[in-house]
């Protein structure tokens, strides 16, 4: 069975690159345009793992990450950031990764395998 990765960005040319950079790889995924589309999305895909954004309308990354945290169902779910904010990446602590917009494939897929604990074949 295919690992779950949920895509959390409003930008809605890096949810695209994602899904294809993920699917391509055989990853299933899904995605959201915001922290609260988000926080409905895990309770119903269910994700093994998480792409966040940083700055987007509604509820940023860093809220929707503290409510996702202080949830035992859904608090060890690994989240990798991706935001073109460098200066706040640190407003989040415990994620398994960061990635500066723009990113490489093959850094994503690098972080992916390292936060679903599969081995890095690059």
């Amino acid at each position: 069975m295919a690992k779950k990765i949920l895509i959390i960005d409003d930008d809605p040319l890096v949810v695209k690159l994602l899904k294809n950079i993920f699917e391509d790889n055989g990853y299933e995924t899904c995605s959201a345009e915001n922290g609260v589309e988000g926080a409905e999305v895990v309770k119903t895909f269910k994700p093994d793992m998480i792409t966040l954004d940083l700055e987007m309308p509604k509820e940023w990354g860093p809220r929707f990450y503290r409510k996702l945290v202080k949830d035992n169902e859904y608090k060890d779910i690994p989240v990798i950031v991706i935001s073109g904010l460098s200066s706040i990446k640190h407003s989040i602590r415990n994620i398994v990764g960061y990635l500066g917009k723009p990113f490489e494939a093959d850094e994503v897929l690098a972080l992916t395998k390292k936060a679903l604990g599969e081995p890095d074949d690059s």
